[in-house]
């Protein structure tokens, strides 16, 4: 079975590390991390990931454009935010997708990216 895949696009390089090191361990395979939009879209050439976790803010920008460009890929998101409403800072297009939180625990966020993979 070939392993399901996630984009971490997370602008916090421990934070980043860590998501990538806790869902290897669980199976994923990872696609980045990456810091920013730009470098997202440049994965995002060569290979659709079956889900992305994205933090809404990436420092100097926000992950709104690339998050407009998964949904019309037709690839689920989560959002690993500390707000609650991530869709009043990043726009509507976060609406509704499951938010893993910040700092994220473990089951929290594989509860929020298993709530996408629904195979």
């Amino acid at each position: 079975m070939q392993k399901k895949t996630v984009l971490i696009v997370e602008d916090e390089y421990l934070i980043a590390m860590d998501l990538k090191l806790l869902l290897e361990h669980h199976g994923w395979r990872v696609m980045g991390p990456v810091a920013t939009v730009r470098d997202a879209l440049r994965l995002l050439d060569d290979e659709l990931p079956a889900v992305a976790l994205l933090d809404v803010n990436l420092g100097t920008e926000l992950v709104t454009p690339l998050a407009e460009i998964l949904k019309a890929r037709n690839v689920p998101f989560a959002v690993a935010s500390a707000y609650d409403r991530p869709e009043q800072v990043g726009g509507e297009v976060l609406a509704g997708a499951p938010n893993a939180g910040k700092p994220t625990g473990e089951r929290r966020l594989l509860a929020a990216l298993t709530q996408l993979t629904v195979y």
